[in-house]
């Protein structure tokens, strides 16, 4: 029996006569079956938040249940698409139904008519337990697809099932592909794809230690404030700081097997550069198309408020599902400012009692929640996978003392902050130095010290000393001038300067500049160090007058390393730092 609305408050409407109805059920709400879940449960009353256009709801209309809880499709044919925050695929809709998503639309997440070739990895009479992979298909030119038991099969995930019949050949995600029989005969039809609730985190084996960093392929951050596979890091910033052209970077050139990007309450215009940009993008590690390796969840500032709410455990879920096939994806929200939005909104239409700036009291619960679904680990089948997530923060004004802000850092590992004042000055990514921090680096550090350089660390140390005492030389140039410096003082502070020319700064449209990878990014810090050196031991021994640093030829060089390639990169430094010294020598003896 269907229940009626009682009252719509926005994306908030309450219905009664529901009964059975169950929390975090999905329901259809009104004529045109609008999307809906149910959020809470007050005597007769039900709360149901709607994931779509409330404009036009009157009260008396019909509220079905659909007895199932909001889940998301997972099987072949997810990469490559664009979907919104509950899943329903963009490109499809536009097909089926133009360029605007009509109320209550129902199509498919995965496409139903596609057939797979799907290749059996057991046979009839194993034994399999939930997770253990049944087979394969290849979904892209370069990703193999893990067929695998559904691990919401049965509640005791170390039942046994043996395999009645497995199939070969071509078919839809929905055609039964294998049957399974447990311990007390009860067959299982077993499908390519299955349903997984989004606000169930997937289990798993065992969690093990982040010991192997994620690659970015950004100087600063593999550099100065790394982070490890299955770690998690938050980007705030204020607006025009270039949150989304980092987040993009992190998506084109890390090195992960998977990409999420959730764009979550973002600008049109810069989701449609993403949905643009993408397919046109070659992917650096295996030469194809780069949307071969990536799913968008697009959710708009336009679209309904209540499904940006949904759009991170969508794609969290999503991250999960391949991760326990062994693959490392890389998670980025843009933005969770805007989903805290969401759920202010809509504590707000419930009447719950506020929090700080007006935000709910479960805000750091919830924001914990999420990233707690990040990590490295050893999934039900044995294969280790990972899923990292990086969450970009808008604080209004670039306030990093609002909630959104501090509830993040509680609870994330990396801190990437964001500075206004760089981003007005052109220095992309404006990552602030100074502020900016990692939790990871103990852990990750032999990792570099064995597959780059065991000098990582000692060079690593040698900048991060040197930027910190160019922030305090720099309070004095600003009170009474250069002049006031010692020579070795404005060594220091030429060395920082070519530092952040040559290494913190960083073109995210430059064909080879985009991209650095650790070796190349060790030889140009290694390099600096090495210039440093020698410009101090001239300014001691020799009298060497360090404001000619800027004006040497080959300090020029040295800046412009970070635009050749890696082999021409190691092959120019001995020639440079030759040609330092006889630029250096030359002052030397021209003072003299």
């Amino acid at each position: 029996m269907a229940g009626k609305i009682y009252r719509i408050s926005g994306a908030l409407v309450v219905a009664k006569g529901l009964e059975g109805v169950q929390m975090n059920e999905v329901v259809r709400v009104g004529e045109e079956k609008l999307v809906g879940e149910v959020i809470r449960i007050s005597e007769d009353q039900v709360f149901i938040q709607v994931y779509e256009d409330t404009s036009g709801l009157m009260v008396g209309e019909p509220v079905e249940r659909t007895n199932q809880s909001l889940a998301v499709e997972l099987g072949p044919g997810l990469l490559g698409q664009a979907f919104d925050g509950i899943q329903r695929p963009l490109d499809q809709i536009r097909e089926a139904k133009g360029d605007f998503i009509e109320r209550g639309v129902d199509v498919p997440a995965l496409p139903t008519d596609k057939k797979w070739n799907f290749q059996p990895k057991v046979k009839t009479g194993d034994k399999v337990k939930m997770g253990d992979v049944l087979g394969e298909v290849d979904e892209t030119e370069h990703i193999k697809h893990k067929i695998m038991v559904p691990p919401n099969l049965k509640s005791n995930l170390e039942e046994e099932f043996e395999v009645v019949e497995i199939k070969v050949g071509e078919y839809t995600v929905w055609d039964t592909v294998a049957v399974l029989k447990d311990s007390e005969g009860k067959t299982y039809n077993i499908s390519m794809a299955h349903r997984w609730p989004v606000r169930v985190p997937r289990p798993y084996k065992s969690k093990l230690l982040p010991s192997v960093p994620l690659i970015t392929g950004q100087r600063i951050l593999d550099f100065l404030f790394p982070i490890a596979l299955g770690g998690n890091a938050a980007l705030p910033g204020g607006f025009g700081t270039g949150k989304t052209v980092t987040e993009q970077s992190l998506a084109k050139h890390s090195l992960v097997d998977i990409v999420i990007y959730i764009g979550c309450g973002e600008r049109g215009n810069e989701m449609t550069e993403v949905l643009v940009e993408f397919p046109e993008l070659r992917d650096p590690k295996t030469g194809g198309p780069l949307m071969d390796r990536t799913i968008l969840v697009v959710n708009t500032s336009n679209m309904p408020v209540a499904a940006r709410e949904a759009s991170i455990y969508t794609g969290i879920t999503l991250a999960e599902y391949y991760r326990d096939m062994g693959y490392n994806v890389l998670l980025l929200a843009d933005s969770t400012s805007r989903w805290a939005e969401a759920l202010r909104e809509m504590s707000s239409r419930l009447e719950e009692m506020p929090g700080e700036e007006g935000y709910p009291t479960y805000l750091a619960s919830r924001l914990a929640a999420f990233y707690e679904r990040t990590g490295r680990v050893v999934s039900l089948n044995g294969e280790k996978g990972s899923v990292t997530a990086v969450g970009a923060v808008s604080p209004p004004g670039g306030d990093f003392s609002e909630p959104v802000v501090q509830s993040t850092l509680r609870v994330v590992g990396g801190f990437w902050a964001l500075d206004s004042s760089l981003a007005r000055a052109r220095h992309y990514p404006a990552i602030n130095w100074n502020i900016s921090y990692t939790l990871y680096y103990e852990l990750i550090r032999k990792w570099f010290e064995e597959n780059v350089s065991e000098d990582w660390t000692n060079i690593r140390v040698w900048m991060t000393d040197i930027l910190q005492k160019d922030k305090d030389l720099q309070d004095i140039v600003q009170l009474l001038g250069p002049d006031a410096l010692q020579d070795e003082q404005r060594v220091l502070l030429e060395t920082a300067r070519i530092i952040k020319l040559a290494f913190l700064q960083q073109n995210a449209f430059h064909d080879i500049d985009a991209s650095s990878s650790p070796k190349k990014t060790y030889l140009i810090a290694k390099t600096i160090k090495q210039s440093y050196e020698i410009f101090m031991n001239y300014t001691k021994d020799r009298g060497f007058d360090p404001k000619n640093i800027p004006s040497l030829p080959a300090v020029e060089r040295l800046i412009r390393l970070k635009e050749l390639k890696d082999e021409d990169v190691e092959n120019s430094i001995e020639d440079m730092l030759k040609e330092l010294r006889s630029q250096v020598e030359a002052y030397v003896k021209k003072a003299a």
